[in-house]
Formats: C-alpha cells, sequence, structure tokens
C-alpha cells in the first residue's frame, strides 16, 4: 500500500513539475529573449537616432560643434529661401513619376514570360534576375555612366548606324533619362513578386474565359490585372518609398548634373549634412522627405479601395 501511494505521490510530483516547465516556456519572457538581439538594435541604431533626429532638425548643429536651439528657424529658411529643396524635390518627383510605373510594367511583361511552360526557364530566370542581385552597387554606376558617356557604348553601336548620338549623361534633357533606364534595368525583385502573383492566379479562370470566347487581352485586363492588383500595390508602395530615397545613381554617375537636372533629394540632403556639416537644417529635410513619401504611401493606400481587388471579398474597402 505504501508502494503505491508513494507511486502515486511520484506521478502527481512529475505532473506538477511538467505543468511548471510548460508554463514557463509559455511566458513571454522567453519570446522576448529570442528577439532582443533586434530589438536593441531597432532601439539603439534606428528609433533612438530618429529621436536625436528630431531634436536636431530644431537646432543649428555640425558635427563640430554643439547644437543651438533655433525653433523651426530651418523649416522656415528650407519654404522661404532655399531654391534648391523645390528643385531637388522636383526632379525627384518627376523620377518617381516616370521611374515607378514603367518598371513595374516591365517587370509584369517579364514575368508573364517567365510565366509561360517553355525550356531552359530557370536558366532565364536566372539570367534575367542578376541584374537584381548585384543591385544599386558603385560599380554598376560606373559602368551605367561609362554605357552613356559621350564615347560610351550606346554612342560606338549608333555610330555604326551613321548615327551622333550625345552625351547621354551630359546632357540635361537626357540625363535624367538615363537613370530612369538604369533603374527600370534593376527590375528582378518586382518581377518575382509578379511572378509568385501569377502562379496564384487559378487557370480555371482563363479556360472559362477562353470558353466564352475572350482574346488574349481582354483576358489580360478582365483577369490577370484585377486578380494582381494586391501584388501591383504591394509592389508599388515599394517602389514609390525606394524611388523616393535613391541616391547612389545619381551621386555617382551625373553628382546631380548637369545642370541640377538630376538633383535628387537624397543627394542634397547628403550634400547638406556631410559636405557643408549642416547636420540641424539636413536633419529638417529629413523629416520633410518623410513625410512626403507618407502622404504618398497615403494616397496610393487610399486609392487602393477603387481598383484593388481580392478573390475572397471583391473590391477593397
Amino acid at each position: 500500500m505504501n508502494q503505491v501511494e508513494t507511486s502515486l505521490n511520484t506521478g502527481a510530483r512529475s505532473q506538477t513539475q511538467k505543468k511548471k516547465i510548460r508554463k514557463r516556456w509559455e511566458s513571454p519572457i522567453a519570446g522576448y529573449l529570442f528577439i532582443s538581439p533586434w530589438l536593441i538594435g531597432f532601439l539603439l541604431l534606428t528609433l533612438w537616432p530618429m529621436i536625436q533626429s528630431v531634436y536636431y532638425s530644431f537646432t543649428d548643429y555640425s558635427l563640430l560643434e554643439a547644437p543651438h536651439w533655433v525653433g523651426a528657424a530651418n523649416y522656415e529658411k528650407i519654404f522661404n529661401e532655399d531654391k534648391l529643396f523645390f528643385k531637388s524635390l522636383g526632379v525627384t518627383l518627376w523620377f518617381v513619376a516616370f521611374s515607378v510605373p514603367l518598371k513595374l510594367a516591365f517587370a509584369l511583361l517579364v514575368a508573364m514570360f517567365l510565366n509561360q511552360k517553355i525550356k531552359g526557364l530557370s536558366i532565364y530566370r536566372t539570367a534575367i534576375y542578376f541584374p537584381s542581385l548585384i543591385g544599386s552597387s558603385i560599380a554598376v554606376a560606373i559602368l551605367w555612366g561609362n554605357i552613356f558617356g559621350g564615347d560610351g557604348l550606346i554612342n560606338h553601336i549608333l555610330s555604326f548606324i551613321g548615327v551622333t548620338g550625345p552625351n547621354w549623361i551630359g546632357s540635361p534633357k537626357t540625363a535624367l533619362g538615363t537613370l530612369v533606364l538604369l533603374v527600370i534595368w534593376q527590375f528582378g525583385s518586382s518581377m518575382v513578386i509578379f511572378l509568385a502573383g501569377l502562379k496564384q492566379i487559378s487557370a480555371e479562370l482563363y479556360e472559362a474565359a477562353s470558353v466564352d470566347g475572350a482574346s488574349k487581352v481582354r483576358q489580360f485586363f478582365s483577369i490577370t490585372l484585377p486578380m494582381l492588383s494586391p501584388v501591383i500595390l504591394f509592389n508599388l508602395v515599394l517602389q514609390v518609398i525606394g524611388s523616393f530615397q535613391m541616391f547612389t545613381q545619381a551621386f555617382v554617375i551625373t553628382k546631380g548634373g548637369p545642370v541640377n537636372s538630376t538633383y535628387m533629394f537624397a543627394l542634397y540632403l547628403y550634400e547638406k549634412a556631410f559636405a557643408r556639416m549642416e547636420m540641424g537644417y539636413a536633419s529638417a529635410l529629413a523629416w520633410i522627405l518623410l513625410i512626403i513619401i507618407g502622404i504618398v504611401t497615403a494616397i496610393i493606400f487610399a486609392s487602393s479601395r477603387y481598383w484593388v481587388f481580392y478573390a475572397e471579398g471583391g473590391r477593397k474597402g
């Protein structure tokens, strides 16, 4: 009898210990411990610098001297006196307006091609995605500048057919266009996302449309685009945010020239912060850029209720 009681007591203690262990691991503390490296990095390297930037935007501050509080003087100067602010903002808006739609359209076109059943498709996918692997690196920017220079590859090709090409990156009329082409060429990430979205569209929809006599063009506008609209929204937001921050290409290829025709907002911000050491003024520019990006993104999301469709619930909103 004593052995049975001892065995029952041992089993009860074992169950109690298991419950305690399970309860301990169900505690949120374990989760916080796992994310602590990221959380510490976010607090120290992202959130705290952002808070400092807000404060610096209201100061006269260089890296060599202590910040001096000036209130809203930086913002007043930006909007009332700084002509380069409006110039750089205008150039950036033009760049976003042209580069984003063209890049997304080209990425979608290539994704539709890669969604077909053709031989060697994996090789094509790798080759097409390769430009995005090297990204907006300095080496690619230098290469692009050489291709579109006065004695570059493009003009050499044109010379074979008797055409004398201009200095593409040296002319105010064409310099911004060369940067737009460079961004379009790096379409791989958007293309992969579009390709994933295309594979989620049911083939039965196209089969039913074909039976009803719908042409390929009609199928594209009536099936592909509506079903792909959530993916288009995702890609659109990502590309708009990235395009507003475009810096490397303009800095390496054109230095903002000629005649400030490629003077991007991020390039102007960089020069204010690190060339002229006006860190407070640059912080104000950075927050203005953040607000502009937020407003444009909000407009995109607000408009999405009219053109984004979902398979379960139809149109959003």
